[in-house]
């Protein structure tokens, strides 16, 4: 079996205003990273609006629709802007995470990586913010649960920022864990360790400066335990690269190697609890040289994992 790579050329006709840190050569950093990977490569669909209801009601989706432009930008908030061509990127996002669910639990491939943007993790029930528009991987969970028959699913959030759209979406489901580590503060402000949902959110924030140590203790001592005891039948990640030391917006000064080594850690639950089934969604990383590294790191670990299993005590 093999890792699908899974993105579109739309999100490169999602642009941000000059200066802005999500901008479209983020795309040009993880494809080019990854361009000599031997990768199924697969161009994400449109996601359908029923998939996206899973999620957002329909006075969300109506008012994307209505905010997009007909030329320029149109700025939703201080830092999330839409452009002509964002609209068809923000539903191919969807289109992309859900096709990813298809294809790995058709057993069509072993994981996937889902190289698209804008990213989603920020997006809130009826709130677009921090770049996002649509609950990418929050919808993707609740599509394997509901169209594939799932009962349990895991999300694990690396990114530098706390993921409180994610946790908006699924925090009253407990068919799903979300487990984020982020920096703390930092925005968007939420993600503290008593934000608990009903029982389904682990929140584990880390201090400016934290390095790699912390997180690597954090990730072993409390969030790679709470999903094996939830023996999820996929797993998901929301992958932010953003927690990279070169990176501008934050200051949590991993690097590389701890991208590849808590890629690792995932699939080593993903073998022992659900087949090796992962898809990981792409989220933030605005040091372009670091996001291509990391990215290269992460979806490395992927493709190895998928072409050899390790074989795991029960």
């Amino acid at each position: 079996m093999t890792t699908a790579l899974i993105t579109h050329d739309a999100c490169y006709d999602h642009v941000t205003p000059p200066g802005h840190p999500e901008q479209v050569a983020r795309l040009d950093a993880v494809l080019g990273a990854l361009k000599d990977m031997d990768l199924r490569r697969v161009k994400a669909p449109l996601g359908a609006e029923d998939d996206i209801l899973l999620a957002h009601p329909k006075a969300h989706i109506t008012n994307i629709r209505d905010a997009a432009p007909e030329s320029g930008w149109r700025s939703l908030d201080a830092d999330t802007h839409m452009s002509v061509g964002t609209l068809e990127a923000a539903f191919r996002c969807v289109g992309g995470v859900v096709r990813a669910v298809d294809l790995v639990l058709e057993g069509e491939v072993k994981n996937a990586f889902v190289a698209m943007r804008p990213p989603g993790h920020h997006a809130e029930r009826e709130t677009p913010m921090g770049f996002c528009f649509f609950g990418n991987v929050a919808i993707a969970a609740k599509y394997a649960l509901e169209h594939h028959g799932l009962k349990r699913v895991a999300i694990v959030d690396f990114d530098v920022h706390h993921g409180n759209g994610t946790q908006d979406l699924v925090e009253d489901d407990p068919r799903i864990l979300f487990c984020s580590t982020h920096q703390s503060p930092l925005y968007p402000g939420t993600g503290a360790a008593h934000e608990t949902g009903v029982g389904n959110v682990l929140n584990c924030p880390l201090p400016d400066g934290a390095r790699s140590k912390a997180f690597r203790d954090v990730m072993e001592r409390v969030v790679l335990p709470r999903v094996d005891a939830f023996s999820p039948e996929l797993l998901i990640i929301s992958a932010g690269f953003d927690a990279h030391r070169d990176d501008p917006l934050a200051g949590m000064n991993l690097v590389e190697d701890d991208f590849a080594w808590v890629t690792e850690k995932l699939c080593d639950l993903a073998d022992r609890h659900c087949k090796g089934r992962v898809v990981s969604s792409l989220e933030g990383g605005y040091d372009l040289a670091a996001l291509g590294a990391s990215a290269a790191a992460h979806v490395n670990v992927l493709r190895e994992r998928s072409t050899c299993q390790k074989q795991l005590a029960p």
